[in-house]
């Protein structure tokens, strides 16, 4: 029997998208009905101003459903590479904090960027130097990497595909 605890644990990441969706949600709906309460007020610069509100919620859900979408195709990645054991080990030290120490993780970041250059139009290589960015705390880098990996997963996805 799991008890709820473990099951925490193992969706911990899964409740905490879910809880931040749901409150950016929450949030994108009060800005749409304010911003449609200003377009009914009879002052124009009220409707110009509920005009230009109206573009937040906009904005926002795009933003949102991109980022969720690009979590499910990173998901959908690393399980694939899981199944075929080609996810990077996690054999990192860590601090007693649990970060991991950037100068281990800065000396095993050229062996996939090695890789990536080798095979530029490989997924899986993106993939793994976006978790070698991760470790070595460069997200920026990180998601670019992670973004051309999906980028070429779609590509592979739809050769493949009859």
């Amino acid at each position: 029997m799991v008890n709820a605890v473990d099951l925490y644990r193992r969706h911990k990441v899964k409740l905490g998208v879910l809880l931040v969706t749901a409150l950016l949600v929450f949030w994108l709906a009060v800005a749409f009905q304010r911003s449609f309460l200003l377009l009914g007020d009879p002052e124009p610069v009220a409707k110009a101003i509920g005009a230009g509100y109206l573009l937040l919620p906009c904005i926002g859900a795009w933003a949102l459903i991109r980022e969720l979408l690009f979590g499910a195709q990173t998901q959908r990645m690393a399980r694939q590479l899981d199944r075929e054991g080609g996810l990077p080990v996690d054999d990192l030290p860590r601090t007693p904090a649990g970060r991991i120490v950037r100068s281990a993780a800065d000396e095993s970041f050229p062996a996939y960027q090695v890789e990536v250059e080798s095979d530029p139009e490989n997924w899986r290589s993106w993939f793994r130097l976006s978790c070698a960015y991760d470790a070595a705390g460069d997200r920026k880098r990180a998601r670019r990497a992670m973004r051309e990996a999906a980028k070429l997963h779609r590509q592979d996805g739809a050769a493949s595909t009859p």
